[in-house]
C-alpha cells in the first residue's frame, strides 16, 4: 500500500480522520500526519488530538494568516516540501481552506488526492465551503461520498475521479469515543441546568454579520430556556466587537462555556434536550443512534439533507422571532430515537482503507 499523507486543519477534520489514522496504525501501514493549524487554539485542536489519543503530528504548520486567500497561500507555500513523494496519496477531509490549499498543491505536485466527505452540496454560493468542496471534488482521484445523495451529486457533475460510497467516519468516531466520554468527561459537573439546549455558533455568515448575529442572540435570549453555549473564539471576538457579549453573560438562563474537547462535547450532546447550531458536522453526529438528538440548524441551506430527511434536523430562518418560536416549539416536543443513521453504522474507516489498499 502506498504511504498516506493525511492533512487536517480543524477540529471536525481531526475527529473525522482519527478513525482512518487508527486503522492505519492497527494495520501497520505507513502514513504521515500533518496539522495545518487553521483553528490554532489549544482547546479546538491540540486538546482534540489528545482526547482522541492520536499521534503527535509529524508537521505542525500553526497558521498565522487570517484572510482566506492568505491562509491558502501560506498553506501551499509551507506544505510544498511536506507532501511526500509522487507515489504517496494525499488524503483530505471536508471543505475548509486547508482542504482546498492542500488539494491545489497536491495536484500541482502531481500527487494523487483522496477526498473524504466528497459530494456534499448546499447549492448556496454564499458559503465559502461550497466553493472549496466543489473545486476539490473536481481535482480528486478518489472520492469518498458519505451517502447515496452525495454520490449522485458527483455523478451529476461528471467528476473525473473514482467515486465510492463510504458512510461518514464521524459515526466511527462516536462509536469509538462515547464510552470513553461517559467514563472520563467531568463537564456535566459544571453544567448548572438539569435540562438544557446545547447551542454552537461559529460560521462567518452568521457571526461576522452584526445584524444576523444580533437576531440569533436576541432569539436565544427571548426563548428564556436553559441554554449552554460553548463559545467559539471567533464568535466571542465578534460578540465583543458588536458589544453583545454582556447581553448573554447577564442572562440567568444562559451558561457560557469555553470551547470543549471532544469527549466533553459528546457528553454535552448526550445530556442535552436538543441542539441548536450552524455546524455541518453536528447535523451528522446527532443522527447516530448512540446520541439521537434533534437539531435546529441556524442556516438557510444545508449540504446535509439526509439529516433533514430523517426528521432529525430543521432549518430555521434567522429572524429573532422565528428563532424564539422554534426553540419553544422544540422544547415542548418529546425526544426522538433514531434506529439507523443515514451516514452509516461506524465502519467507514474500514471501507475507505479497503479502497486505498486496492488503489495502491
Amino acid at each position: 500500500m502506498k504511504r498516506i499523507v493525511i492533512v487536517a486543519g480543524t477540529r471536525p477534520e481531526i475527529i473525522k480522520v482519527a478513525p482512518i489514522i487508527r486503522k492505519l496504525i492497527e494495520k501497520k501501514k505507513k502514513f504521515k500526519f500533518i496539522y495545518s493549524g487553521q483553528h490554532y487554539d489549544y482547546q479546538l485542536s491540540t486538546q482534540i488530538i489528545n482526547d482522541l489519543e492520536l499521534p503527535v503530528p509529524d508537521f505542525n504548520l500553526k497558521l498565522k494568516s487570517k484572510s482566506p486567500a492568505s491562509q491558502i497561500a501560506e498553506i501551499m507555500t509551507n506544505l510544498e516540501n511536506q507532501l511526500g513523494s509522487k507515489d504517496d496519496i494525499v488524503l483530505v477531509q471536508g471543505d475548509t481552506n486547508s482542504v482546498l490549499a492542500t488539494s491545489l498543491l497536491a495536484v500541482k505536485l502531481k500527487r494523487k488526492i483522496a477526498h473524504i466527505e466528497a459530494g456534499l452540496r448546499s447549492f448556496d454560493w454564499r458559503m465559502p465551503e461550497e466553493h472549496n468542496r466543489r473545486m476539490v471534488d473536481h481535482i480528486s482521484d478518489l472520492l469518498f461520498a458519505p451517502t447515496k445523495n452525495s454520490y449522485q451529486n458527483l455523478i451529476d457533475e461528471n467528476v473525473t475521479g473514482s467515486i465510492h460510497i463510504s458512510g461518514n467516519t464521524v459515526m466511527d468516531a462516536i462509536k469509538d469515543h462515547l464510552p470513553f466520554s461517559k467514563k472520563k468527561s467531568k463537564i456535566m459537573q459544571h453544567v448548572k441546568f438539569s435540562e438544557y439546549i446545547l447551542t454552537t455558533i461559529h460560521r462567518a455568515e452568521n457571526v461576522d454579520n452584526e445584524k444576523v448575529l444580533n437576531n440569533i442572540i436576541k432569539g436565544i435570549i427571548g426563548a428564556k430556556t436553559p441554554t449552554i453555549i460553548p463559545l467559539h473564539p471567533r464568535t466571542k471576538k465578534m460578540l465583543e466587537k458588536f458589544s453583545m457579549i454582556k447581553k448573554l453573560e447577564n442572562c440567568k438562563h444562559i451558561q457560557i462555556l469555553n470551547p470543549q474537547g471532544y469527549l466533553d462535547f459528546l457528553a454535552l450532546i448526550k445530556n442535552s434536550r436538543f441542539i441548536m447550531t450552524d455546524s455541518g458536522g453536528i447535523q451528522e453526529e446527532i443522527t447516530s443512534p448512540l446520541l439521537s438528538k434533534r437539531v435546529l440548524v441556524l442556516r438557510e441551506s444545508s449540504e446535509r439533507p439526509e439529516a433533514i430527511n430523517a426528521g432529525m434536523a430543521s432549518l430555521i430562518t434567522l429572524k429573532h422571532q422565528n428563532i424564539t418560536k422554534s426553540i419553544l416549539q422544540e422544547w415542548d416536543k418529546k425526544e426522538v430515537k433514531i434506529k439507523k443513521s443515514p451516514y452509516g453504522n461506524g465502519n467507514s474507516a474500514s471501507k475507505i482503507l479497503t479502497v486505498l489498499e486496492k488503489y495502491s
